[in-house]
């Protein structure tokens, strides 16, 4: 017996024979986070940028910038002062100290050649950290190491530990200086303190820059004494150009320590590359492998399909 539910049912299917029970198709799942409208939104995206960076690379580069900044644009109003200094307390005669002044001037714009090719390689060495971090990240993925890449990642090691030992002797060179300055401001504090001892006169202590070999013996005057040598330490020139001095002995050491930072991360980078092109060639030999054994498994298909 076919009872009315049944009847209404199946007039309902005569009348809409293209109906049919719904189905619920899978849809797939979102890779990441991305919103379902295939849209990263702002935060992924900055997580996503964030995340790299080379941090250790940036670290660097700044402390890198800061200190070949502190060291010449220090370096550069320090040695325009020391000139002053010179030209008006301890050489009067031009020719006296036409040389040094020639050689100062040499190392300004040594300075500025110095600044402008730091500039540009401390740039270099934060792409190159850029694209090593790339290569890391991507390890498993489509990302190629070439071996141009391996070869300029050790170049730039090479390169950046020759600039090492070339800023450690900088530092020594920029040391010099903030020595012979100290040797005259203590001299002038000695001075100071013996004001009060009648006994003990304050014109015999002198300093002679003739003896560190900057100005030739024969320089009029060539040394300070007493109360002159009291008032060139009390002078603008001379607290400054102490000062700066510190600072550019302090930049040229914090530039050592910047390059011995890109060393360590150059190697390390150097090492992921040279571990990555190994993977590299071995996900290319599997893949070869797998693509001949399909090959092979369709030819036995085809045979058998052939046979019967």
């Amino acid at each position: 017996v076919i009872t009315r539910p049944e009847m209404e049912i199946g007039r309902y299917h005569w009348m809409y024979r293209s109906s049919r029970p719904h189905r619920y198709h899978h849809v797939p799942g979102l890779r990441g986070n991305i919103s379902p409208l295939g849209i990263q939104g702002c935060f992924e995206c900055c997580i996503k940028c964030l995340g790299g960076v080379p941090y250790a690379s940036l670290v660097a580069t700044i402390l890198c910038f800061s200190g070949v900044a502190l060291f010449c644009g220090c370096g550069h109003v320090a040695l325009t002062g020391t000139v002053s200094i010179l030209e008006q307390h301890f050489s009067t005669t031009a020719s006296d100290h036409a040389l040094l002044s020639e050689v100062i001037q040499l190392m300004q714009y040594v300075i500025y050649g110095i600044a402008s090719f730091f500039f540009l390689y401390g740039i270099i060495l934060l792409a190159e950290g850029f694209y090593t971090t790339s290569a890391v990240k991507e390890l498993h993925g489509e990302f190629k190491t070439t071996a141009c890449g391996r070869c300029i990642s050790g170049m730039f090691v090479f390169l950046t530990y020759v600039l090492g030992v070339a800023w450690l002797g900088v530092f020594g060179f920029s040391a010099v200086p903030v020595f012979m300055f100290y040797n005259i401001w203590s001299t002038c504090e000695v001075i100071k303190s013996l004001q009060t001892n009648v006994t003990v006169p304050g014109d015999q202590i002198c300093v002679d820059i003739r003896q560190y070999g900057i100005i030739p013996w024969n320089a009029v005057p060539g040394k300070a004494c007493g109360p002159i040598l009291e008032n060139i330490c009390n002078t603008n020139e001379f607290y400054m150009s102490y000062h700066l001095f510190i600072v550019a002995c302090a930049g040229a050491g914090a530039t050592v320590i910047a390059l011995i930072h890109f060393l360590m991360i150059l190697s390390s980078n150097w090492a992921y590359l040279k571990d990555a092109s190994k993977m590299q060639a071995y996900q290319d030999i599997k893949a070869k492998e797998e693509q001949e054994l399909q090959d092979i498994q369709s030819r036995s298909k085809e045979q058998l399909n052939s046979y019967t």
